[in-house]
């Protein structure tokens, strides 16, 4: 769980330019503040920052091996959970190994299988391996996109790294953002474009995709990808495969030289694999479980249900401390630290994101880090099973456009008429919908009903899962902490995608499926809990907060957002009675205090990360 950058230039003698590939790999000292390498020569540099406490100490990367007459270099983010079988196979092949670090099984891998290596590879990862004798690159990411990794061509070379900001820090990289950077903050965000860096030139390796680079040029293609199949298993038999797969995905991931926590909220979720995970511990006689979970000072006194967050967590999280035995950490938060964590969650980001919804889970991770190196989540259940309300509700269903940003609309009015006539943002919004639904794996002869639903899980797991995975990565990795998201299992998601609706939503309850899955291990109360969304302030202050901080912002005169928007209609607006306005704007937890929220973000991004606007 570290950072990763590097130059590839034909150009030019790299070896002597080690202060500036030192300056990118400093830019991602928050993912790996605990030591940093540069490997270099003429015409590559890779670089690496590496987090003590969940790698092995005295091993450092970049790493090199020879294997025959190829000489190969490696720089390694992510974790592996599939070590000891790759290990074991490699070894059957005659690859000596050299260190526990999972880097050098990828190289190895690399050397055996070429560009099919990320097929045998099962974990959450990124990479870039140097091949000198070639001078090619070769790159990988995750099936899920859970580790990041942007990339940009100039004339002559090739940039990669973690992190946005260590690509800006290269003196020929600049912050520009054209009309199409402009939506993808404005219209799309806080989600993006599977594959836009916003920045004008950088791009994201999409997940699931192999690149490789060289003096003839950039080429990339897929090497796992989701695929429609008739479902043959009755029901019985699909509620056991989904046990044995989740269990199968904790227990892997448990694997670890650190002890292994969890986040628990008391919901279906975060509740089965905090289960599992004790389980697995009480097999081991490892001692309890660490859980933790995340509230809000004065939310016993402010909080009210509503369709999306019906009742609070703590009683239903303290009935699973109780029924698993953990070792629980109750993490309260204060509201004004909401408010300022918002400036650190950018940073993390380097884009505008979630508003409090990452700003939270900051100093939750923080405070988690405290206590724990690993954890697990729940997060990405219900992308897989069909959680959330727009798999259940008719208006939500059959939206032409991306169910969570079905308000885009009611946004554009907050925008300057110059840059409305720049974006178009509703064009722009239909067209990412339009290319989406193009990508969807289609099964012949599939009911209306059935493909619209398939349609419904492909853009939830290649558009609106992406955006959580990115927020849980940055978060997490900027407070020292790494999270594990079993449900993103891909053996687990490629079963699933093919199960009926009709099974999935069984007893007609989101989640169905995974509800019969669970029987017995959760209590009923739990097992049959109705959703309650990543917890959230309820507390009125930081309403205010946020709207006192975003008028400031329009009113002080100097901030250069104030060229992208329509003053008058953000004033109208925060001069009414916000109380009493429902404006999701963007999925279930992104409303009034969260619109004021991203417009300081967006102001912050702008200032500090100097943007162009092209």
């Amino acid at each position: 769980m570290c950072g990763i950058t590097g130059w590839i230039d034909w150009n030019r003698d790299l070896s002597r330019e080690r202060p500036t590939l030192e300056g990118m790999n400093q830019q991602l000292g928050c993912r790996g503040p605990d030591g940093e390498g540069v490997w270099l020569s003429p015409q590559a540099g890779l670089c690496h920052r590496q987090l003590l406490g969940t790698h092995p100490k005295g091993v450092s990367q970049p790493i090199v091996r020879r294997f025959g007459n190829r000489n190969l270099v490696i720089t390694f983010h992510g974790r592996l959970f599939n070590t000891g079988d790759l290990s074991r196979e490699l070894k059957s092949l005659g690859y000596p190994l050299h260190s526990p670090l999972e880097a050098e099984r990828v190289l190895a891998a690399y050397a055996e299988w070429g560009e099919a290596a990320p097929k045998h590879l099962d974990g959450n990862f990124a990479f870039a391996i140097w091949d000198e004798g070639e001078q090619s690159l070769f790159m990988a990411r995750d099936r899920f996109g859970i580790k990041p990794l942007y990339y940009t061509e100039k004339a002559g070379g090739f940039l990669f790294a973690s992190k946005l900001k260590a690509l800006l820090a290269h003196p020929e990289v600049t912050p520009e953002v054209d009309g199409e950077g402009l939506a993808e903050v404005l219209v799309m965000g806080p989600s993006r474009t599977p594959g836009h860096g916003v920045f004008k030139g950088v791009r994201e390796l999409l997940p699931g995709y192999v690149l490789r680079v060289d003096q003839s040029g950039v080429r990339q293609h897929p090497y796992w990808r989701l695929e429609s199949q008739i479902h043959v298993d009755d029901t019985q038999t699909t509620i056991q495969r989904v046990r044995e797969l989740l269990t199968d995905a904790v227990r892997r991931q448990m694997e670890s030289d650190v002890p292994v926590g969890a986040m628990l909220s008391g919901g279906l979720d975060s509740s089965a694999i905090s289960a599992y995970a004790a389980e697995v511990l009480r097999q081991e006689k490892s001692g309890p479980l660490q859980t933790f979970s995340l509230d809000y000072v004065g939310n016993d006194q402010y909080f009210r249900p509503n369709e999306f967050q019906p009742h609070a967590d703590a009683p239903w999280v303290s009935r699973m401390v109780d029924q698993i035995g953990s070792r629980h950490h109750e993490i309260l938060i204060e509201t004004p630290e909401l408010v300022t964590a918002l400036a650190d969650a950018l940073q993390a980001r380097d884009l505008p994101g979630m508003a409090d919804v990452d700003s939270s889970l900051l100093l939750f991770c923080r405070e988690i880090r405290k206590e724990a190196t690993v954890v697990l989540s729940g997060e990405c259940a219900d992308e897989v099973f069909g959680g959330y309300p727009w798999f259940h509700r008719r208006e939500l269903l059959d939206a032409d456009t991306f169910p969570w940003a079905r308000l885009t609309a009611e946004r554009v009015p907050f925008l300057s008429p110059e840059v409305i006539q720049k974006i178009r943002p509703l064009e722009y919004m239909a067209d990412r919908y339009q290319e989406a639904l193009a990508e969807v794996s289609r099964l012949p002869g599939e009911s209306l009903e059935e493909a619209r639903i398939r349609e419904i899980f492909h853009l939830n797991l290649t558009r609106w899962m992406p955006t959580l995975v990115d927020r849980l990565d940055r978060m997490s990795r900027a407070a020292g902490l790494e999270v594990r998201v079993p449900f993103c299992d891909h053996h687990l998601v490629e079963y699933v995608w093919n199960v009926p609706w009709s099974m999935k939503r069984s007893e007609g309850r989101e989640k169905g499926l995974l509800r019969k899955a669970m029987a017995g291990l959760l209590p009923e109360d739990v097992l049959w809990r109705k959703k309650s969304p990543f917890p959230k302030t309820h507390h009125p202050v930081y309403l205010k907060q946020v709207v006192d901080q975003a008028l400031g912002i329009l009113n002080e005169g100097t901030s250069p957002v104030l060229d992208l928007l329509d003053l008058d209609a953000w004033r109208r607006f925060a001069d009414q009675d916000l109380k009493g306005i429902h404006f999701p704007w963007f999925g279930q937890l992104m409303n009034v205090p969260q619109w004021f929220a991203y417009l300081i973000q967006l102001d912050q991004w702008l200032r500090e990360y100097r943007v162009i606007i092209k």
